[in-house]
């Protein structure tokens, strides 16, 4: 199983907000993190709001934890809201359900980490962190139906 080093989620994040701002999307926040749900990079755009670093961790984070992507964990809130409820009291609160949260995967669809995008619309959000994913070399899985 390959890992996520530092230079690499740097990369990624850089991706992502050269994506954002060749859409001109809102300041964004991108977090990347490993397979373990540990945080290898933050980088929070001048003029991003005051809770977006946790916002970006925590749609990441539910992507690792739950094995899927944000966008599935939003379906699965709308479908099971209950449940929903109850993984997140779990999670200390950790888990936003709202697209901008992408697995990470390798050649063989192995897990190295997430991407959590937040800032602008969850689906530009999303957009943002696919394509960074994706310009690295690596799957991006956001969850797609």
């Amino acid at each position: 199983m390959s890992t996520l080093d530092l230079n690499t989620a740097t990369l990624i994040s850089n991706r992502a907000l050269a994506l954002g701002r060749e859409i001109s999307a809102a300041p964004l926040t991108v977090a990347v993190l490993d397979a373990g749900g540990h945080l290898i990079s933050l980088q929070r755009e001048d003029g991003a709001s005051l809770l977006r670093p946790q916002i970006a961790i925590a749609k990441a984070w539910g992507a690792v934890a739950l094995g899927k992507g944000s966008r599935a964990i939003a379906a699965d809130a709308q479908q099971r809201p209950a449940f929903i409820g109850a993984l997140n009291n779990l999670a200390d609160g950790k888990l936003v359900p709202a697209p901008g949260g992408v697995l990470i995967r390798d050649e063989r669809d192995e897990v190295l980490g997430a991407i959590g995008i937040t800032g602008d619309t969850s689906d530009i959000d999303e957009q943002c962190a696919i394509g960074a994913v994706q310009a690295v070399g690596f799957k991006a899985d956001a969850g797609l139906m």
